[in-house]
């Protein structure tokens, strides 16, 4: 494995962005294991994780863009904190856009803030974490209805490796097949798992055997063929 990726997955189990335990998803299901970009609050681990984001957006997409969109709410300092990073590692002025929960009425009107959006923009889509394809089908939508602009992808930092909504392939993979942009993660859980099992980090098993076993049947349930 990449030495960046055991790096972001430390950063993760750090940070208390990645728990393992009994957890109930957005999408319904039971997990467990969560991930929550939430929980990066300091000036540090923003700018880190921009980093990771910044060299795996453009690892993926090149400079072949114009415009980082992060879904409301999450998305919101992810598109901030990447679009910062981009310009310190790579040298070019990536805009940042996030759609509002509610249309705004008065001053800076409308749906979104940050840049607006331009016909002809390209824009990559950056959230925290996909485990059914339902946040996308909500914010796929936003961003066409407001201006003529090419979708180059979508990166989230952890690929869970599950089923999507249609219940057969996994939700990037399903993503990539309903809206024809490809989607991409820092890192799969996978990775992650191979990476913690039964391995001490800073004194502590973060995944034994009890939480491994719960792991393999979460996949056998809802794990991606």
């Amino acid at each position: 494995m990449e030495q960046y990726k055991q790096e972001f997955i430390e950063f993760m189990v750090d940070c208390r962005v990645l728990k393992f335990g009994d957890f109930t998803l957005k999408s319904g299901r039971k997990s467990p294991f969560f991930m929550n970009a939430g929980a990066y609050v300091t000036g540090g681990q923003l700018k880190k994780l921009g980093e990771y984001y910044a060299k795996a957006i453009h690892d993926k997409y090149g400079d072949d863009f114009d415009v980082l969109f992060g879904p409301a709410y999450k998305g919101i300092p992810l598109s901030v904190a990447a679009s910062i990073a981009y310009s310190e590692l790579y040298g070019k002025e990536i805009r940042y856009c996030s759609n509002r929960k509610e249309v705004k009425d008065h001053g800076d009107v409308g749906i979104l803030l940050g840049s607006k959006l331009q016909d002809g923009d390209r824009v990559v889509i950056i959230e925290d974490v996909t485990t059914s394809g339902k946040s996308i089908e909500e914010t796929f939508p936003i961003i066409k209805a407001q201006a003529n602009v090419e979708i180059k992808g979508l990166m989230v930092s952890l690929n869970r490796e599950e089923v999507g909504l249609d219940g057969k392939v996994s939700a990037l993979q399903e993503i990539q097949e309903k809206y024809g942009f490809p989607a991409n993660a820092i890192v799969s859980m996978t990775e992650v798992t191979e990476y913690l099992y039964n391995r001490p980090y800073k004194g502590e098993i973060y995944i034994d055997d009890t939480i491994k076993s719960a792991i393999d049947r979460y996949y056998q349930e809802y794990g991606a063929k």
